[in-house]
């Protein structure tokens, strides 16, 4: 990468809000060799900046997602450009015409107060007193957050573009990036031309000469490339890098009222709070002496990339690429609850008189699978970075994360629901791009429950066991792509015996959807005799040297070469480098619990290390990410001749059991030859078993806290394995058990879940899991600002999800939030693992843990609330 005074060569693809606030961030760093080429004009380029309605909301259930919106309000304080202001503080307000939306609401004002939002519920008359005019019949309250603002998408493109530019950034509008040159697995440049219409480089126009356009074709040298492309995005990653981005344009309905006597002068432009009406799927604000009014209930309308008008085009006629002929027959049933609001709408005549068709339009938004953006580096090509769909509402908060994260490696925050690498490629594609974006479309303003999954495209995956889960009336979720079932209706029949004083929970409504009381039956069974887990959709990995098989077999070397080569030294490396928490097993067969850490020592992950050769280990990973980041590793690794590091997916083409419970070994040992007593298959060891007949890799590892092992095995041998242990398992009461018991079993025994309990933000010490950490690598030198914390709630039988606030008992400002909870079924409490700031709490510290504006008396308890000492899984 070239250095010099002035950082690398920076070329920035649009300059949208997201790439203006980008090349704003490198150069407020000191990076000023940027370019921004912009196939459209200066500032007002046509995308969905430049159209955008600036409604900035800051609340979101996801934390990550809340910090970016907080960034950009913080950012664009105070800013103003030739006079016109670019960001408004006028609040906002959730309006509520149901009862379960003001139940929702008050679940809002519950993330509002874990993200450190100022919100709070209002009544009616509250809404009437700060929306005069708006007609609050059938309205049961709001949620209104006063640091709301509305933003202007250009004016926060221009302050941004012109900073950048005054600092050194270079601005080329009407220039259009036709090719991203890579060397090797490196990006070295674009190649750009001009926009033949928009007349680049010909005019002055344009402004000074550093804002010219490309006068011809040629390429600009880059070290780092960042595509902030927007709504072209999809068709740029597809033509020219050859990616599939999880992504959908899609047409939204905006509408204008014709003028009305609000009495907000041009300039002033709004001055009431922002109105979200989700429950009729519409928001609406003023807009000088006019009404905005922004319509989700409709048909999903997606624009593929050959839909979208070219910058030629918009040279011609003015017309914005982002903006599409209005439907005003999708728009009807939004513009009448809008004159129902707000009455003066109707002076202008009933239906759609009082609307200006003329100026309204449908705005083109980018969506994604989960409603996040697609932040960070492209797999595969070193200095290749994307931050796609991006809205206004984060569109700052991106920019500094995207500087910090290109300059430093650090993003600063949580960036695993952000990552373009989160989604697994085995299930991209541009017909499931449009699927899930047009769900997520038509999921914008719904009540989404926590545990809700994906209604689109399901049984893409399957595994071997699949149909025995049918057979069996599993309850199916999908993951990934993957159907995994949360639990088995057949086993409703489990006798009550199997309860003994512990009565089946009864969850209130919220908590009861996509759950079922058999959760509890299954939990108890398999702590009591036997359970069989599908474990085919936990993401592995195999790492081998070249010349070494996957899977040797452990007897032919029990003792691993001290190679600093080859699968081992990679792994020696990592560790050495403070990456890897642990050193690999010295012996082959052995099994390592391990984090992958950032330079920080902050926790990028948890995995497992399994050596079944001297070159040759089983990872079990967390997902994308972790294949993502152990990639790049390789790539950045000075292979010495010969080493041909292979990194490959173990979970295609097989399948995956967990076999749990006291009667675990006894199931297994009647289908094997080999002695599976403690002292011939410790605990944290691998070997290769034929588990009747069938070719299998035994893990003995346990995620609930019992004896057993993962068994995995080719997916064609998938259900006689599930049949021969099913039947061998008869004697011992052996019984299907699905992932919701898995899950309580996991947050009995405290075990972490990576994304949920623990992120980059986060040291092992903090965590709970610097047991993990060995040698090099440092579980984090500061003193905690936090720690992760066991609470027990003092009535059994509530339960809360997650990002519920928790305070003090009595208290009013948080002092954490809750990460995973669940029902203990086979201790008898109620179980919630929250970040609570500071060092100083103590076991059995009186707290509550606020749940839809209820405040649920709970204690700083001991942990884990299980089998403290680890024996049962070790016996």
């Amino acid at each position: 990468m070239a250095q010099h005074s002035k950082g690398p060569r920076v070329v920035i693809v649009g300059l949208g809000v997201v790439g203006a606030a980008v090349a704003d961030e490198l150069v407020l760093r000191g990076w000023t060799d940027v370019t921004v080429v912009e196939q459209g004009p200066l500032f007002e380029t046509g995308g969905s900046s430049s159209h955008a309605p600036g409604f900035v909301f800051q609340t979101s259930p996801n934390r990550a997602m809340t910090q970016l919106a907080q960034r950009t309000l913080d950012k664009f304080d105070g800013l103003s450009v030739n006079g016109e202001w670019v960001s408004k503080r006028v609040g906002g307000i959730e309006l509520a015409s149901t009862e379960a939306r003001l139940r929702d609401l008050r679940r809002r004002v519950g993330f509002a107060q874990s993200w450190g939002v100022p919100a709070e519920l209002i009544s009616p008359e509250q809404i009437a007193a700060l929306w005069p005019g708006l007609d609050t019949t059938g309205l049961l309250g709001g949620l209104h957050t006063p640091t709301d603002a509305v933003v202007k998408g250009v004016r926060a493109v221009e302050f941004q573009a012109r900073r950048a530019q005054a600092g050194g950034a270079r601005l080329l509008p009407w220039t259009r990036v036709t090719a991203v040159h890579t060397a090797g697995s490196k990006v070295t440049g674009v190649e750009v031309s001009p926009v033949e219409a928009g007349g680049a480089g010909t005019t002055e126009s344009q402004g000074p000469a550093e804002s010219r356009g490309a006068v011809e074709t040629q390429t600009l040298p880059a070290d780092i490339v960042l595509l902030c492309a927007g709504l072209w995005g999809p068709g740029m990653a597809r033509d020219q890098l050859g990616l599939a981005l999880p992504m959908l344009p899609v047409e939204h309905g905006f509408g204008f009222s014709l003028s009305t006597s609000t009495g907000v002068e041009a300039a002033t432009e709004v001055v009431k709070p922002m109105l979200r009406h989700q429950d009729f799927a519409m928001y609406l604000r003023e807009w000088g002496d006019r009404i905005a009014v922004g319509a989700y209930e409709h048909r999903p309308l997606p624009v593929a990339p050959e839909q979208i008008a070219c910058a030629e085009d918009f040279a011609r006629t003015g017309i914005h690429p982002a903006i599409h002929p209005f439907t005003p027959e999708d728009f009807a049933p939004t513009w009448a609850e809008a004159q129902r609001l707000l009455p003066q709408l109707i002076s202008r005549g009933p239906g759609m008189a009082g609307l200006d068709t003329a100026r309204s339009f449908n705005g083109i938004f980018s969506f994604t699978p989960d409603g996040g953006p697609l932040l960070g580096p492209v797999p595969g090509t070193a200095g290749l970075w994307m931050a796609q769909s991006v809205w206004v509402t984060q569109s700052a908060g991106v920019g500094q994360v995207m500087a910090d994260w290109i300059t430093t490696g650090d993003p600063g925050i949580d960036t695993h629901g952000l990552d373009l690498s989160r989604f697994d490629p085995a299930v991209v594609s541009t017909r499931w791009a449009r699927e899930q974006g047009e769900e997520s479309y038509d999921e914008v303003y719904d009540i989404i429950h926590p545990r809700a999954a994906t209604l689109r495209m399901r049984g893409l995956r399957t595994s071997a066991f699949h149909a025995r889960h049918r057979d069996l009336g599993a309850v199916f979720e999908s993951a990934a792509g993957w159907e995994r079932p949360l639990w088995f209706e057949s086993n409703q029949e489990l006798g009550e015996a199997l309860l003994g004083d512990q009565p089946l929970p009864d969850r209130d409504d919220w908590s009861a959807k996509h759950w079922s009381p058999t959760v509890a039956r299954e939990a108890r069974h398999l702590r009591q005799h036997v359970g069989l887990v599908d474990m085919s959709s936990l993401p592995r990995l195999w790492l081998h040297s070249a010349g070494h098989p996957t899977a040797d077999d452990a007897a032919a070397d029990p003792e691993a070469h001290p190679d600093t080569h080859g699968a081992t030294g990679f792994l020696l490396d990592l560790h050495a480098r403070g990456l890897l928490s642990r050193r690999p097993s010295k012996t082959v067969g052995g099994i390592v619990y391990a984090l992958l850490l950032d330079e920080r020592g902050g926790v990028l992950s948890d995995i497992t290390l399994a050596r079944t050769g001297p070159q040759s280990y089983h990872l079990g990973i967390n997902g994308p990410l972790d294949t993502a980041w152990l990639q790049a590793r390789i790539a950045e690794r000075d292979t010495a001749p010969g080493e041909g590091l292979q990194l490959t997916d173990a979970g295609t083409g097989a399948c995956g059991l967990g076999l749990w419970g006291p009667q675990a070994r006894a199931v297994l040992q009647s289908l094997v030859d080999e002695d599976l007593a403690d002292e011939h298959f410790r605990f944290y060891r691998a070997r290769q078993l034929r588990v009747a007949g069938v070719p299998v890799l035994a893990l003995r590892l346990s995620y609930v806290g019992e004896l057993g092992w993962e068994l995995y095995a080719p997916a064609e041998f998938g259900g006689y394995l599930w049949d021969a242990l099913t039947e061998a398992g008869q004697a011992h009461q052996i019984r299907p058990v699905g992932r919701r018991a898995f899950e309580s079993l996991r947050v009995e025994k405290g075990f972490r879940l990576w994304g949920t309990d623990m992120t980059r933000e986060h040291t092992p010490v903090e965590a709970g899991v610097d047991f993990a950490v060995a040698g090099t690598a440092e579980p984090g030198a500061a003193a905690p600002r936090r720690r992760l914390h066991a609470l027990v709630l003092e009535d059994s039988a509530r339960v809360v999800l997650g990002h519920e606030p928790v305070f003090a008992r009595g208290g009013s400002a948080p002092l954490g939030y809750v990460t995973s909870a669940d029902q203990g079924y086979t201790v008898g409490e109620s179980i919630a693992y929250a970040w609570l700031d500071g060092a100083g709490h103590s076991i059995g510290e009186p707290v509550e843990i606020d749940y839809f504006g209820e405040r649920l008396p709970a204690v700083v308890a001991a942990e884990p609330r299980f089998d403290p000492r680890g024996t049962r899984m070790r016996g």
